[in-house]
């Protein structure tokens, strides 16, 4: 199972006692679920219809709790290459439609005026606890998560504009950074950051994610750390190489042209120690030297090296030794 259907699952299993939340959670999914039908005798009919086993074993349940009422139950493959089933949940009770019509807030109390179908009813999300059930069902009925191993991305994708902002203004509330992009038919949803998905899975209450997904990420952000920390050594030790080379092959330079006497006895000193150690950083030769010197000395006397070097070979170039170039 995936990252996110073991998320769902989980969902699926966090039922509030509280009837207020149990209607927030039902009225979500039956709002992306959901279908009001109208029969030829004038009857309405309620159905729920989802590929998702966990999504339609929920709405089983709330409306159980909810309301207590009988509910047919079909399921159907649509294709014979499909190995996907649908599920259906439907309420044909009149009493019962009424009910739950009324207590999602989308028939009045006279039963003669209807609300909005593709909005969410703030009246039922206005205690912190029902937003939070709310969420649940959204993103059980239309969310998505990246495993963490691959990627930290949580998304949720519907097709009303208006809803998809007024979700982003329930998500915000809870202090989570959430965009919206327009794929498609579809309006999205999403957080990209993974502390910002965990806070969306502790808002939605899935802990056992949250705990999966923290040791996932903590182990990821360990390893980034320890790659870069390896990765900066590396290059330090292949600048320190580097130099050191062209250190020596300016030394030994200068010893093919003119010799080391000419040298003061500071550079003569400096010069030896880095032919005779090649691989010493630049605080073990100043360590090496018969007045130590730090780091920055060393240094200094090394590039008077390169500086002789660079005039000696430049000058090379303005007067050929012709002797020079009778031996090559």
């Amino acid at each position: 199972m995936s990252f996110s259907g073991r998320v769902k699952e989980e969902l699926g299993k966090q039922v509030s006692q509280a009837r207020h939340c149990q209607l927030a959670e039902f009225a979500a999914l039956f709002l992306l679920c959901g279908k009001v039908r109208r029969g030829s005798r004038g009857k309405i009919s309620l159905e729920i219809h989802t590929e998702n086993l966990t999504v339609a074993q929920k709405s089983y349940m709330l409306l159980k709790m909810a309301f207590d009422t009988s509910i047919e139950i079909r399921i159907r493959n649509h294709s014979l290459k499909s190995y996907t089933p649908a599920y259906y949940l439907v309420i044909r009770n009149q009493a019962a439609v009424m009910q739950i019509l009324k207590a999602v807030k989308l028939l009045d109390e006279s039963e003669s005026r209807w609300g909005d179908f593709s909005g969410i009813p703030y009246r039922l999300v206005q205690n912190t606890c029902c937003k939070r059930a709310y969420l649940r069902g959204v993103f059980m009925a239309a969310g998505s998560v990246t495993n963490p191993k691959k990627g930290y991305h949580l998304e949720i994708a519907v097709s009303s504009a208006s809803f998809c902002r007024q979700l982003q203004e329930i998500v915000v509330s809870f202090g989570i950074e959430a965009k919206i992009v327009e794929r498609k038919k579809y309006y999205v949803l999403y957080v990209k950051e993974g502390s910002l998905i965990v806070d969306f899975l502790n808002v939605m209450e899935a802990h056992l994610a949250l705990m999966e997904f923290e040791n996932i990420r903590i182990l990821k952000d360990v390893r980034n750390s320890v790659n870069r920390q390896v990765n900066c050594e590396t290059a330090n030790i292949n600048k320190t190489v580097t130099a050191a080379a062209r250190q020596i092959e300016d030394i030994q330079y200068i010893e093919r042209r003119k010799g080391f006497r000419q040298l003061n006895d500071g550079l003569r000193e400096i010069a030896e120690l880095r032919l005779d150690y090649p691989d010493s950083s630049l605080t073990e030769l100043g360590q090496m030297l018969s007045k130590p010197l730090g780091k920055s000395g060393v240094n200094h006397r090394l590039r008077k090296l390169s500086d002789i070097a660079v005039r000696m070979r430049e000058q090379k170039e303005l007067f050929p030794d012709p002797k020079e170039d009778e031996r090559s």
